[in-house]
C-alpha cells in the first residue's frame, strides 16, 4: 500500500511513511498468513526480550525489545528488517516460537544464545529439537566494516571472507550451533537485501522502508514464518 520510496509493503512506523498506510501493510501480512494478531517491537538493538504469553485484542508494537517468543496459537511475531536479520525459532516438542533481530550489535551481545536460553527457561525448550531460520539480510558480499576493529569483537574478525566484510549469516549459525541448535536444523535464506532490490535496504537506499519476517504458531501441530516486503 506504500508510495516510494516506502513501496510497497513497509511495515516500518518509524520511517516516515504515513502511519495508516503501515498499519494496513501490517493487516494484509497478518490477513495472509491467518493469524488472529501481530505482535512487533520497537527494535532498538539491544538484548531485551518479551514472553507474549497472551493474545492482545489488537496488533500491537511493544517498544524496546529485539526479541519476542510465545507459546500462544494464532499469534504472529514480527520483526522489521532493513539489512539486519531475523533468526526465527520452532520448539516442535512444545509449540513455542521465537524472533529475533539481530543486527550487528545483537551478534555482538549475543541475543541468539539469549533467546535460546529465554525460552529454554520458559517452556523447557532443548536447544537440539529448535528449528531455526536466518532472513534474507546484509550478505557477506556487502557486510563492510571499516571499523570492525572497534566495533567487532575479535572472536568475529575470522569470518572475514574479503578484507573488512564479514559474514554474519555464519556468525549466527554458529551462535546456534554453540547454544546447542543442530546445523542440519538451521537454514539460510543467503538472500543479500543490499544486492537483491526485493528488500528494504538501508546501506543501498538510506530512506527506505522496513520489510517483516513474521513466524507463528497457526495451531498445535504447524507453523509459519515468512520473510515479506
Amino acid at each position: 500500500m506504500s508510495e516510494a520510496p516506502y513501496h510497497s509493503r513497509n511495515v516500518g512506523l518509524h520511517v516516515g511513511d504515513n502511519e495508516a498506510t503501515v498499519l494496513r501493510n501490517r493487516a494484509l501480512i497478518r490477513e495472509e498468513l491467518g493469524l488472529a494478531r501481530l505482535v512487533s517491537a520497537r527494535q532498538v538493538h539491544g538484548d531485551n526480550i518479551l514472553n507474549v504469553n497472551w493474545l492482545p485484542d489488537a496488533d500491537v508494537e511493544y517498544a524496546d525489545h529485539d526479541a519476542l517468543m510465545t507459546n500462544i496459537p494464532d499469534l504472529g511475531l514480527m520483526i522489521q528488517q532493513a539489512d539486519c536479520q531475523a533468526v526465527m525459532l520452532y520448539d516442535p516438542e512444545h509449540g513455542a516460537v521465537a524472533n529475533i533481530h539481530s543486527g550487528w550489535r545483537g551478534s555482538v551481545q549475543n541475543i541468539i544464545a539469549k533467546t535460546v536460553a529465554a525460552m529454554t527457561k520458559a517452556y523447557g525448550t532443548r536447544p537440539a529439537a529448535l528449528h531455526a531460520a536466518i532472513s534474507p539480510s546484509l550478505g557477506p558480499c556487502c557486510g563492510e566494516f571499516v571499523n570492525y576493529q572497534q566495533e567487532l569483537p575479535p572472536a568475529f574478525h575470522a569470518y572475514q571472507p574479503q578484507p573488512n566484510h564479514f559474514d554474519f549469516w555464519a556468525i549466527s549459525r554458529d551462535q546456534l550451533r554453540d547454544c546447542g541448535v543442530m546445523i542440519e536444523h538451521i537454514e539460510i535464506a543467503g538472500r543479500c537485501t543490499v544486492c537483491n532490490e526485493n528488500y528494504f535496504s538501508f546501506r543501498r537506499e538510506g530512506v527506505t522502508g522496513r520489510f517483516a519476517s513474521v513466524i507463528g504458531l497457526v495451531s498445535a501441530e504447524s507453523v509459519q514464518a515468512s520473510s515479506v516486503r
